[in-house]
């Protein structure tokens, strides 16, 4: 249902882009290019541009869909599976045929992904997940936490490849905070 939605507000925003781009407004490109030094009082083109500055933001509106898309999945996966300690959603966000693990203590695949997790989650309450940021560039998600573990914080940066509404590939990093810091600037 969630992908109907998202088919339907893309060709909603795409009808929408090719209309801006045939209305009468002279484009950013027509306005510097005008011959005429008295703007408020001279004629300006009318000529659509489908081809000009106007049309990219269909394609700018798709990509920043997209990246909202693959941040929600991300940050929905993480508190289910990380927050929840439910594994079973890593079958939900997680590419069935090729998941690419680059954490070195974990192996490539789904199934070796949910075997690390049940260890990692025995007797472990569920709770919130702490997300400080997360961002998207294309297909790649990030998101930084703030993690506690018995009593130890951790800054963690994961970073997702999403594919077709699903995670594939995964790469991570954490650190943990010091208690004495060489500098005034916090992890997060």
């Amino acid at each position: 249902m969630d992908y109907t939605y998202s088919f339907i507000m893309l060709i909603t925003i795409a009808t929408l882009a090719t209309v801006m781009s045939a209305t009468h407004r002279p484009t950013l490109l027509q306005e510097r290019t005008s011959t005429s030094h008295n703007h408020e009082n001279s004629p300006k083109s009318h000529s659509p541009n489908p081809t000009g500055p106007q049309s990219c933001n269909t394609g700018i509106v798709l990509k920043e869909l997209k990246q909202r898309r693959n941040k929600k999945l991300v940050r929905n996966f993480y508190q289910e599976v990380f927050g929840d300690k439910n594994v079973s959603a890593i079958d939900k966000y997680v590419s069935r045929d090729i998941y690419i693990q680059h954490n070195p203590t974990i192996a490539d695949g789904r199934e070796a992904f949910k075997t690390a997790a049940l260890q990692w989650f025995k007797d472990a309450p569920k709770e919130t997940v702490d997300i400080q940021r997360i961002s998207a560039d294309g297909d790649l998600v990030w998101v930084h936490t703030k993690a506690v573990d018995n009593g130890k914080i951790s800054s963690c940066i994961d970073i997702f490849r999403v594919h077709l509404g699903k995670i594939f590939e995964h790469w991570d990093v954490m650190q943990d905070v010091p208690e004495k810091s060489a500098n005034s600037h916090p992890m997060f």
